[in-house]
């Protein structure tokens, strides 16, 4: 996620939990987000092409790998170019969308497959939790914004989520709705 591509968070992984990251870098880290736009893709010859059809939507996604060495970013050792074209199958209407990730895994231990693999499991994470918080719950429009406040909706919310999925409900959204007509059913 692009919230975690923070200098101390990926010392704190490499660091303390001995662990490897792959963190997306969006335009909020200006500096870090031009320096990786800069880089000579054009003569990249490590590249990953996926073509899927799902959701509506054609998509062909190109991964671009390159080895750095000085990216002012703690254990950097590959940065990826992601480039995404996406054409929806009812309009055809079609859009283009770029992404840098930066990860401590070198070459050896990440070819563009690989990489490319890493960075689509985090829409795992993505589709099965963040978007049901916002969607079922408008976790972004939240008011809950002082001292621990928002870790503990978050925490709640996450609660309610797994309640849900336990007790066999696949759309969160659906088993909110049930829920809320239980008092009126008794």
């Amino acid at each position: 996620d692009a919230l975690h591509a923070q200098r101390g968070h990926a010392r704190f992984l490499v660091e303390e939990k001995k662990a490897h990251y792959a963190l997306c870098v969006k335009k909020n880290q200006a500096g870090l987000y031009e320096r990786l736009h800069m880089l000579p893709w054009k003569e990249v010859t490590a590249k990953f092409y996926d073509r899927t059809e799902g959701h509506g939507r054609k998509e062909t996604r190109v991964v671009q790998v390159l080895t750095v060495d000085d990216l002012d970013f703690p254990h950097a050792t590959q940065v990826a170019r992601v480039v995404r074209h996406r054409t929806c199958l009812k309009t055809g209407r079609r859009s283009r969308e770029t992404v840098y990730v930066i990860t401590d895994l070198t070459s050896r231990e990440a070819s563009p497959q690989r990489l490319a693999k890493i960075i689509r499991s985090q829409w795992v994470i993505e589709n099965r939790l963040h978007f049901v918080r916002d969607t079922a719950f408008r976790e972004d429009a939240s008011k809950v914004h002082t001292e621990h406040g928002p870790e503990n909706m978050a925490t709640l919310r996450s609660y309610a989520i797994n309640c849900l999925r336990a007790a066999g409900h696949h759309n969160i959204a659906a088993g909110l709705r049930e829920m809320s007509y239980e008092p009126f059913t008794r």
